[in-house]
């Protein structure tokens, strides 16, 4: 799993014109799943993010967790994260798991980090063309690949 995490001061996803998903301070998180990924990957993932301390602290200095500052959460699954540019200018996206795959994993993603932040989390549609808006605080990305732990 791919995962590219952003720290927000707000965020929305609409499908449609209509605001499926909308949060203030805390993470929008695209995730790109491919046919290796496992619940190993999901859990390992889901508790780094969990623990990631991204978010300032009293004295402005990124040392607190989405956890600890109790901020929401936007999942939104991108099948694009897997893109592979290395021949002509068109990506191919060989690696991303095709839809029968992806769902359950993306489904079980987002139960899980549910569970690690223990709170709800919003999310866009898998599959549908969402319109994703959001002010990346700091400006705040990290990118995360389960397959990379070392």
């Amino acid at each position: 799993m791919r995962v590219v995490i952003q720290r927000v001061s707000e965020a929305s996803v609409t499908i449609s014109k209509k605001v499926v998903a909308s949060i203030n301070t805390g993470l929008l998180i695209l995730v790109g799943i491919e046919d290796a990924d496992t619940q190993e990957d999901i859990e390992w993932l889901c508790r780094k993010i969990s623990g990631l301390r991204i978010f300032p602290d009293e004295n402005g200095v990124m040392n607190k967790s989405i956890t600890e500052i109790g901020g929401d959460v936007i999942v939104v699954s991108q099948f694009t994260l897997h893109a592979s540019t290395k021949k002509g200018n068109r990506p191919s996206y060989i690696k991303a798991a095709k839809p029968e795959v992806a769902i359950p994993v993306y489904e079980s993603y987002k139960k899980t980090l549910e569970a690690y932040i223990k709170k709800p989390i919003q999310s866009g549609e898998f599959g549908a063309d969402m319109k994703v808006m959001l002010v990346n605080d700091g400006p705040v990305t990290i990118l995360i690949d389960s397959k990379n732990k070392m």
